[in-house]
């Protein structure tokens, strides 16, 4: 078998391994309190201007009460983890082993392993409050996207969608007014759901704001999109 062949495991087989890994997640979420998705590249270096502002995100979201969760690799999510991890608050790494992100970050209170992309995923939505996209590739974008239709569509509750990093995302919405907004392929306002800013404290005040507004949601088990 080719070193680039993957192995087919059938859906019978995978099906219960997935209902495992989304078991434990919910478990795991119960224990704490509700969290902040925070997205973002494993590529992206310690000490740069994007890992600085994630790791003083993940700390300001700490000291305001929530879990930081995120994707437990390094690069945004380490920084994210730590520093909530360094604030003293709760740290959720979602785990998972791809050829880029061989290690998980020390910076976790709580670590989750996944084998699927299906139940980690899922698990960003089951029991955040909010979510944040700083610069990534393919899978952050998969992310945001996957987390605007859930809203969008009604699936996922309302939620502060926050794009963090003005000069690389002004292009994608520029891009999305020029095209699906003209053309007529999503809502007039679709891209209300969102806010562009580099701006911590414009972050924390719509998480605060929807905490306020939105108590009767944030005291629910950790539930799946529907």
């Amino acid at each position: 078998m080719s070193n680039n062949t993957i192995a087919r495991v059938s859906a019978t087989q995978q099906i219960p391994e997935i209902m495992a890994e989304l078991k434990a997640a919910a478990e795991t979420l119960k224990e704490i309190n509700w969290g902040v998705s925070v997205f973002g590249s494993a590529r992206t270096k310690p000490g740069t201007p994007y890992y600085i502002l994630s790791e003083a995100m993940g700390a300001r979201l700490a000291k305001g009460g929530f879990t930081v969760i995120a994707g437990g690799g390094p690069g945004i999510m380490e920084a994210a983890n730590k520093g909530a991890y360094q604030a003293g608050g709760n740290s959720v790494g979602l785990n998972i082993q791809l050829p880029k992100e061989t290690t998980n970050n020390q910076y976790q209170t709580h670590s989750l392993n996944f084998d699927y992309f299906y139940s980690r995923k899922a698990t960003f939505f089951m029991h955040s409050a909010a979510y944040i996209a700083l610069p990534g590739g393919f899978g952050t974008l998969d992310e945001v996207l996957e987390v605007l239709t859930l809203v969008q569509t009604g699936k996922l509750a309302p939620a502060p969608i926050v794009l963090m990093g003005v000069e690389y995302w002004t292009g994608l919405l520029e891009w999305m007014k020029d095209h699906l907004i003209a053309q007529g392929l999503i809502g007039p306002h679709d891209l209300d759901l969102m806010t562009l800013t580099d701006d911590p404290n414009v972050v924390m005040a719509q998480i605060e704001e929807y905490r306020s507004n939105y108590s009767h949601l944030l005291d629910c088990e950790p539930a799946l999109p529907e």
